[in-house]
């Protein structure tokens, strides 16, 4: 006959009891025996409402998950034949959405014979990683799938961005003794 370790549902230490007295004992006070390590010699069981814990257990893992911060992959699409000040309009765009916290992937389609000439595609998408290096982190190159480069960013923490001053400071005029006797006393 096989014996196990007996936890109660106050956790308190019933002992080492047989199996057929232990499941007796949960029928009797309408619980469930529920084997909690059965490595262990001998095998540790408690008396528990088994369908409650599930039920608490989910309850926290959707609350934990209702607190997490979802990255959304936010995609930018290019054309070799964009122009410069549409490409600054569009890392304006992508360094915002960087500074949300969302990742972003460039895209630069081709189309046609455009292909032949993948190189611009390529220099765009670096000039463009160049621009945003103190919001981003590359997270994969610039690299040819079918007719298109890909390229894909996620943001760096604040503390990695060279300790970039806060807005208010940068808004502040340098050596206005107004200012700073404000920022003194808030």
């Amino acid at each position: 006959m096989r014996e196990v370790r007996l936890i109660d549902e106050d956790g308190t230490q019933v002992g080492i009891i047989a199996t057929r007295e232990a499941l007796d004992m949960a029928r009797d006070r309408d619980l469930d025996l529920v084997e909690v390590a059965p490595n262990a010699n001998p095998p540790v069981c408690r008396l528990m409402d088994y369908g409650k814990f599930r039920y608490e257990q989910t309850k926290k893992e959707r609350e934990a998950r209702k607190n997490q911060k979802q990255a959304e992959l936010k995609e930018i699409r290019l054309k070799p034949r964009t122009d410069t000040h549409d490409l600054q309009v569009k890392s304006n765009n992508a360094r915002r959405f960087l500074e949300d916290g969302h990742k972003v992937k460039f895209s630069v389609r081709f189309r046609g014979r455009e292909i032949a000439h993948p190189e611009i595609g390529r220099e765009m998408l670096e000039q463009i990683a160049e621009d945003l290096r103190e919001y981003a982190a590359i997270d994969q190159r610039p690299q040819l799938e079918g007719r298109a480069f890909t390229m894909i960013l996620s943001p760096v923490s604040p503390s990695k961005s060279g300790g970039k001053r806060s807005e208010k400071a940068a808004s502040k005029p340098k050596g206005d003794a107004t200012s700073d006797a404000e920022d003194e006393n808030e």
